[in-house]
């Protein structure tokens, strides 16, 4: 076959134009898949050994040696590095981390604490000081309980003892304490529980000065900043100053001062090194380890207080072993005492005098500390023997000087139980106490006390007052019947010089409630509170002058500024003298022959008027000398009848013991007038001198009683609201209007 021509059944391969230069596309052997035809196993043939150059042979062998090595033969000191270098690179990024999360939540907390340029220590809440006429300290008020006090003026063994169990490192930390916070974390993790507290007295004191309380996370990161900014901003003496003066230290007392004086009836100056160390171990629990409450826990903590102060070196091992030997005692745990009451009083009226309190006060009041100790002994002490006889379970006592300043004022048998004052708040019936007036407006009509009138049955509209013995005398001097009480002749005196003069010559000498215009009003049916009562005795014995009762002589504040100085002021005279002279001729004879002769006060005249309200529910006595007046009341808080007290019993008893000692040492002054010139003719004779309390006939008990008190009833029973009169205003002679002026 020609070369050029191809047979009809072989195959033409297609031509890209490859015969004319083109690129030649066909398919060669290896472009096309091999297709593998299964032949008989055959002996696999025997590789032939090719030899190769010894270079590349060695290079080889050292890449497999490389390799291995790598991954299997590593050295043994690279591995080691590798695991340290690892843990390390790990333990760095968890404390970058860690750091980030701590700095945030820094942040956080420290974006809810104000500006640090803004923020100040909170001013102290004010404390105020009472103290009596001789300027002895009878008692504090105020949230804190005692007065600020500076550093340098304490004993160093008190600032010691703090120290020494709280924060031994306080002069050497920054504000936190890195040592003893590691300690007590250690502690608390090994022992499972908060066993020890980590926190310095900087960290203390930022809480109590800006924080709440509440154990959270928050709280103690606000706390560690707030310490650090106290130290940056402050001294160590006066961070130590500012928490002596506001740590509670238990039993209502903040600060050193309150303390000492609260457990130990002293002053933080005086504090000795057991009642230094007794007073720091407080600090841990305040409640539990009082020395008032458990005082053998406060003394076991006080040992630990001495052992740590001899270790650092404050104090000597002997000084230790005898404070140990010799335990401070405490005071009574209660302050149970009437001086109380005063510093009540003294709160109640302070806004007046000065508007709110925004720093430490003095207050100077009229108050003679024996005359107030003698009058609480005598009120409780007379209660304790015969309260239980006659039924009566309170009383209430106050003396005043002849000017109207108060000298003892007890406001009841027990402040501990009950803080009501009966002296100042309490309203009673006065009874005879009351009649003294009516003898007043009787003699300002023109009667003298060698008047007579009679002591006979007597009705007004229906209503038949009797006298207590239900006997009459017939016509009697008024000298006399004042002396024994008699109720018909002072219901007549009321009747002749009418209800309302008999109200308004009690409203002049210092009376301030309202009292009811009515016929019993002559029988001491209206209400009044004992220290006004007292006050309006005063005229008697200052020869006319109405008096102002007062506690406050001066306010000023720690730093001697004076706030307020009382001026003498009185409201002028309100009796004229002979009629001074002659109430005093009556009721001196109260007291020589009636209803009060179991008055003693050797050396000094005496004049003065008891009194029992209806159903014996209260008796009184009021009394007076030239130099000094006191009211006693006796009575239930809840109006229940006694066993028939009268005002010449157990009421006299009080008044005996307390005006003793008010007198003890006094020159002996008369009373104003000439009161011998007006000697009664009438006498009356051994056991006539009954007190008449009120009482009413059978057919007038049938009857609705007179209620005085609010409103009046006219006889008959009808009542009349129009004939409760009030003190008149801007008079001058207003009790209230003038009384805290």
């Amino acid at each position: 076959m020609a070369k050029g021509r191809r047979g009809r059944n072989e195959r033409i391969e297609p031509s890209f134009g490859t015969a004319r230069g083109g690129m030649d596309l066909r398919a060669g052997p290896d472009d096309r898949p091999s297709v593998r035809i299964a032949e008989p196993d055959r002996p696999a043939p025997k590789p032939r050994r090719v030899e190769r150059e010894p270079e590349v042979e060695v290079a080889k062998a050292e890449r497999r040696r490389g390799s291995k090595r790598g991954r299997d033969e590593r050295p043994r000191g690279r591995k080691r590095r590798g695991i340290l270098g690892t843990l390390f690179i790990w333990g760095l990024t968890a404390s970058i981390w860690a750091g980030i999360i701590v700095a945030g939540v820094i942040a956080w907390y420290a974006a809810h604490l104000p500006p640090t340029h803004s923020l100040q220590v909170p001013p102290r809440p004010p404390n105020i000081a009472i103290v009596a006429a001789d300027g002895a300290e009878l008692a504090n008020r105020g949230d804190t309980g005692g007065a600020a006090i500076q550093l340098r003026s304490l004993p160093r063994h008190v600032s010691q003892a703090l120290i020494a169990i709280e924060d031994r490192r306080f002069y050497s930390h920054f504000g936190l304490d890195v040592v003893g916070l590691g300690r007590a974390v250690f502690t608390n993790l090994t022992r499972r529980g908060m066993h020890q507290g980590g926190s310095t007295l900087s960290q203390q004191l930022a809480k109590n000065l800006f924080l709440t309380p509440d154990r959270t996370l928050g709280r103690k990161v606000q706390e560690a900043l707030l310490a650090l900014w106290l130290e940056h901003n402050y001294s160590k003496d006066q961070i130590l100053e500012l928490y002596l003066n506001r740590v509670y230290f238990g039993a209502g007392a903040y600060g050193i001062e309150a303390a000492a004086r609260r457990y130990y009836d002293k002053p933080a100056t005086a504090l000795t090194l057991q009642e230094s160390a007794v007073i720091a171990g407080l600090v841990k629990a305040p409640s539990r380890l009082a020395p008032t409450r458990n005082p053998q826990e406060a003394q076991e903590r006080a040992k630990l207080v001495l052992a740590a102060m001899a270790e650092q070196g404050y104090i000597t091992e002997a000084q230790a072993r005898a404070a140990r030997d010799n335990p401070a005692v405490a005071s009574r745990a209660v302050p149970g005492g009437s001086i109380n009451y005063v510093a009540d009083w003294v709160m109640d009226l302070i806004d007046d005098y000065v508007g709110k309190v925004e720093t430490d006060l003095v207050v100077e009041t009229t108050i003679v500390g024996p005359v107030q100790q003698a009058a609480e002994s005598a009120l409780v002490e007379t209660l304790a023997r015969g309260g239980q006889r006659y039924g009566v379970g309170q009383g209430a006592v106050v003396v005043l000087d002849t000017d109207g300043a108060v000298r003892a004022l007890v406001g009841g048998r027990d402040y501990s139980q009950s803080q009501f004052n009966r002296a100042t708040a309490a309203r009673r019936q006065p009874g005879s106490a009351f009649k003294p007036f009516v003898y007043l407006a009787a003699l300002e009509r023109g009667l003298t006390p060698d008047t007579v009138r009679s002591d006979a049955p007597v009705q007004i509209a229906g209503w038949r007052p009797e006298n207590y013995t239900r006997d009459y005398r017939g016509d009697v001097s008024l000298t006399t019947a004042l002396a024994s009480s008699l109720n018909t002749v002072a219901v007549r005196l009321g009747q002749e010089v009418g209800p309302r003069s008999v109200v308004r010559t009690a409203q002049k000498l210092g009376v301030g409630s309202a009292l009811a215009a009515n016929p019993s009003i002559s029988l001491g049916t209206s209400e009044v509170n004992l220290l006004e009562l007292v006050g309006a005795y005063a005229p008697f014995a200052n020869g006319g002058i109405g008096v102002i009762p007062h506690l406050i002589t001066k306010i000023r504040t720690t730093n001697g500024r004076v706030l307020f100085q009382r001026r003498p002021m009185n409201n002028g005279q309100v009796v004229e003298p002979r009629h001074v002279a002659m109430m005093n001729a009556m009721m001196n004879q109260t007291t020589v022959s009636g209803t009060a002769r179991t008055v003693r006060l050797p050396g000094w005249i005496v004049a003065g008027k008891t009194g029992t309200s209806q159903e014996f529910r209260d008796a009184w006595f009021v009394g007076y000398t030239g130099r000094f007046v006191a009211g006693v009341w006796l009575g239930n808080d809840d109006g229940t009848p006694t066993r028939r007290l009268t005002g010449g019993g157990l009421p006299v008893e009080v008044w005996n013991r307390a005006m003793a000692e008010a007198h003890r040492g006094q020159q002996v002054v008369d009373l104003p007038g000439n009161w011998r010139s007006f000697d009664a003719p009438g006498r009356i004779l051994p056991g006539e001198g009954l007190d008449q309390p009120m009482t009413m006939s059978r057919i007038e008990q049938r009857q609705p009683q007179p209620q005085p008190q609010r409103t009046a009833q006219r006889p008959g029973g009808t009542e009349n609201p129009g004939d409760v009169i009030r003190p008149p205003a801007g008079n001058g002679n207003g009790f209230f209007e003038r009384l805290f002026r």
